[in-house]
């Protein structure tokens, strides 16, 4: 398809898209891409409604899929079974799909005790094959709290996910926080190697933390890493992972203008806002700082039949 932002895209256009075009659509849009973290192993929010369509209502442009077991795939709300699921979910939500994948690494020197996680939780040769059969548009190589995902591993992992996925393939990669991990938390999360050692392993996007969400992440020291990482050929999401997405709106607003000041590419909403989904108005208030009610607005109202 003829290069195309993402900002002017409707399903019929994700529904045809490679992972390198979305990469491309997504960097003609300036930094006014809206993701948002959804977890379907609990009951949504509002039981009538899953929490992958409640978040694409209130403005989000890619959805990422959390606590997914791709060997066991299920989605409360969404009336399809195993196989099925992320096909119907792109049938009622009309937006591309993505899935986080766990670098797990079983040497690393914890500062809490960690949580053992299902085999299809954890970033392999295995579950990314299946992440690919199942459907899904993107894959999000990063780990939940508690989880002792590290860097080396994460590097590990794009090479596995670049075999599974291809030339074509979209790749994100990085940490929201520390995961567990001594001495990897606060302003030790990533740095500039490691920024660079993500993008020569492959990666597409290079997510890290928004400022203001972390310990020691400012505004200053982002906005240096985003540079490097674009200089370098890749995009950049910020995040906001650390609950902060069940904060007021004020405080929605203001990480988002700081992100938006570092020149990043994409703009992440965790799912511990409620249980398991952000509170609908942070996504909303989010959006709206980023790109105005013009574009918030139109994905809202955009039909999936568009």
């Amino acid at each position: 398809m003829a290069n195309k932002r993402l900002l002017d895209c409707r399903a019929s256009d994700f529904r045809n898209m490679t992972g390198k075009e979305l990469k491309q659509s997504i960097k003609a849009s300036e930094g006014r891409v809206i993701v948002s973290e959804v977890i379907g192993a609990y009951t949504p929010h509002y039981p009538t409604v899953s929490n992958a369509e409640l978040v694409a209502a209130f403005g989000t442009d890619l959805l990422l899929l959390n606590f997914f077991d791709v060997f066991n795939p299920s989605f409360q709300g969404i009336d399809a079974e195993g196989s099925d699921v992320i096909e119907r979910m792109k049938e009622l939500t009309g937006r591309p799909i993505g899935l986080n994948l766990e670098p797990v690494d079983l040497q690393a020197k914890s500062v809490e005790e960690l949580t053992v996680i299902e085999e299809g939780r954890i970033a392999s040769k295995r579950s990314l094959a299946e992440a690919l059969r199942l459907g899904f548009d993107f894959v999000c190589l990063t780990g939940n709290p508690k989880t002792g995902v590290t860097n080396e591993e994460i590097v590990k992992a794009i090479r596995l996910a670049r075999a599974a996925f291809g030339a074509d393939g979209l790749i994100i990669a990085g940490k929201m926080h520390g995961a567990g991990v001594e001495n990897k938390a606060g302003s030790g999360i990533t740095s500039k190697e490691t920024v660079i050692d993500f993008i020569e392993a492959g990666a597409d996007i290079i997510l890290m933390p928004s400022p203001g969400t972390v310990p020691g992440i400012t505004v200053d020291s982002t906005q240096k890493l985003v540079r490097i990482a674009q200089n370098h050929g890749a995009l950049v999401m910020l995040t906001i992972g650390t609950s902060q997405e069940g904060a007021d709106t004020e405080t929605i607003r203001q990480i988002a203008l700081w992100s938006k000041m570092t020149g990043a590419d994409l703009f992440h909403i965790g799912d511990a806002g409620y249980h398991g989904v952000a509170i609908p108005e942070n996504i909303l208030t989010y959006s709206i700082t980023i790109r105005g009610k013009r574009h918030t607005y139109m994905r809202m109202a955009s039909s999936i039949l568009r």
